[in-house]
């Protein structure tokens, strides 16, 4: 008589197989087209912030007390627009990690299915961000070249759940901050459906990353999760310093040199940074990606 019995292995890949399938049937059901659910032709009200102010790196510094509302204002739809040009950069890092990652796999496999949604959400974010950026009268912001080159080599040389964890980690950050951006009327409207767009499909995104990272850690030797941990939180440094870019403040007519300064120290943002951040980590410690050389570049993002 033939065994019932199922292997581990196989309820996990039917497991894996359920998810991917939900988050498919997630996507046909609720997802945007930003082309027309974003007004793109209205001109740009400057009585609108672009972020919430609170989130704005010199919100509570004595400079921040110094600047009138409309320069508050110029700030916030600066940085927003940072934030954006950043977004697109790591989202192009992503796509390009998720199709090296499907390369020659099943294309009857759910989860190949819904990596190319992904991918697409992606393109269709990134396009989003390019032109919320360009209404919010910003020109093109992008991280230093050192940090451009260590990105163009991440991109081809990490896997697994080194991929995957780092995607997670941009992903959550961004999350975070676009959930207060979304609800507060003080925003531009349309960041504020920008914001929302985001939130509703990259959620889809982050329990895709969260299980891959699962799962590819499964077998993971202590050696192999060490290093990962690592690469994770270095690149989880660069994205979360790059994101508000040191240009932000000419931009929008402020002394460039006295703001940086004050940003760097300014206690306010790192602790709102922090707290964001909590989930994320208790995630990460849960998967055991928080060793001690990792901890130290968390640390220094002010993710910790």
């Amino acid at each position: 008589m033939a065994s019932s019995t199922v292997r581990p292995e196989d309820q996990d890949r039917a497991a894996e197989r359920d998810v991917a399938r939900r988050l498919l049937d997630s996507s046909a059901k609720l997802s945007y087209d930003p082309a027309t659910e974003v007004d793109w032709n209205t001109p740009l009200d400057t009585d609108h912030h672009g972020a919430s102010p609170e989130w704005s790196t010199l919100y509570g510094t004595a400079y921040w007390g110094e600047l009138t509302e409309d320069q508050r204002k110029a700030l916030t739809r600066q940085e927003a627009a940072s934030v954006a040009s950043t977004g697109i950069w790591f989202e192009m890092i992503l796509q390009q990690m998720v199709l090296r990652d499907m390369y020659a796999k099943d294309p009857t496999d759910p989860r190949f299915q819904w990596a190319l949604t992904e991918v697409a959400d992606e393109c269709r974010h990134s396009i989003m961000f390019a032109r919320g950026a360009a209404k919010l009268g910003a020109p093109a912001y992008r991280p230093r070249r050192p940090v451009l080159e260590l990105g163009r080599a991440f991109k081809t040389l990490a896997f697994g759940e080194a991929a995957y964890a780092a995607i997670l980690v941009a992903e959550e950050v961004l999350d975070v901050m676009q959930r207060d951006w979304m609800r507060d009327e003080r925003v531009a409207p349309f960041v504020r459906t920008i914001n929302n767009i985001h939130v509703v499909e990259e959620s889809r995104h982050m329990k895709f990353a969260r299980d891959e990272t699962r799962r590819r850690l499964r077998d993971a030797g202590p050696v192999r999760r060490h290093l990962n941990a690592l690469v994770v939180a270095i690149a989880s440094y660069y994205i979360v310093t790059s994101m508000v870019n040191r240009d932000v403040y000419a931009n929008a007519g402020l002394d460039g040199a006295r703001a940086r300064a004050e940003a760097k120290t300014n206690e306010h943002h790192k602790s709102l940074m922090r707290s964001s951040c909590s989930g994320l980590m208790e995630f990460l410690a849960s998967a055991r990606l928080l060793t001690k050389p990792a901890l130290f570049f968390y640390k220094r993002a002010d993710l910790i």
